[in-house]
């Protein structure tokens, strides 16, 4: 095929500048660590614990992002209504919105004394702002375009005539969703929601607004680097930058280890 070494050219300078060098710089400072000032730093109970806020409440958005996501898709790909055209350029919105506005926007609505922010703590007792659940629903702002412009194309691209043929030999709509259409749309859903839990593992603008930055609470990793950042603690912060590394590198190894078995699953059936 013409231009495969320009291309190729092209791809391994890009990979290089932009991907090796930066992250090889962050292992190099990290080796300036011995391992047991390393191990300090990590297992400190502050840290473990916004850790276990970024992974956990990335984990739930991208989850809950996954399902809306897939229930606007296919309401965009199966169904014509008036307005559709405005609701497909609303999907994007989060992706041209800076984030820290979308936080600021998030925060006014659902603080306490917010219109929304009241409603939930008056008729339900829920407090949104200033805790995980603020979190939550700031990454499933910024996740469910993912999702959505990644399942969208295949529903668009997914041959109707197998529903008909599942139809035409009596299975229910439910039992053709399950047998047909879900199969053939898993890896797709899959990728959006692996591309919204990395996204949110890694957001920043769009949290601390709405987060309350509360230690052991709802304090995430990014606004933990930025603080030793700030304090001049630039052994801190790589040792923290590297265990989101790695830790985020894992698990999309295995998202994609899982990826590729449902192709080959989908492929099969």
């Amino acid at each position: 095929m013409p231009g495969f070494k320009p291309a190729l050219s092209f791809t391994l300078i890009y990979l290089v500048l932009i991907v090796l060098i930066p992250l090889s710089t962050l292992v190099f400072k990290s080796l300036q660590l011995n391992f047991d000032d390393y191990l300090a730093i990590i297992t400190n109970q502050r840290i473990i614990a916004s850790f276990r806020v970024s992974f956990l409440t990335s984990f739930i958005a991208s989850i809950v992002a996954g399902i809306f996501g897939f229930i606007i898709a296919w309401v965009l790909v199966r169904y014509s209504f008036s307005g559709k055209r405005l609701l497909d350029a609303v999907i994007d919105l989060p992706f041209a919105l800076p984030t820290a506005v979308a936080g600021v926007v998030l925060a006014t609505i659902y603080q306490p004394s917010g219109f929304l922010g009241r409603w939930l703590m008056d008729n339900f007792g829920i407090k949104v702002a200033y805790t995980p659940l603020g979190i939550v629903v700031a990454l499933i702002f910024i996740g469910i375009p993912f999702v959505v412009r990644t399942v969208e194309p295949v529903l668009q691209e997914f041959d109707t005539t197998m529903e008909e043929a599942a139809s035409s030999l009596g299975a229910s709509r439910l039992v053709t969703f399950n047998k047909v259409i879900f199969p053939n749309i898993f890896p797709a859903l899959l990728t959006g929601i692996s591309l919204a839990f990395a996204r949110g593992v890694g957001e920043y603008g769009s949290v601390i607004f709405i987060a309350g930055n509360l230690p052991y609470i709802s304090e995430i990793v990014p606004l933990l680097i930025i603080t030793k950042l700030e304090q001049y603690d630039y052994a801190g912060a790589t040792a923290i930058a590297l265990t989101m590394l790695v830790i985020s590198f894992v698990l999309l190894l295995l998202i994609n280890l899982l990826q590729l078995w449902a192709r080959r699953r989908s492929g099969q059936n």
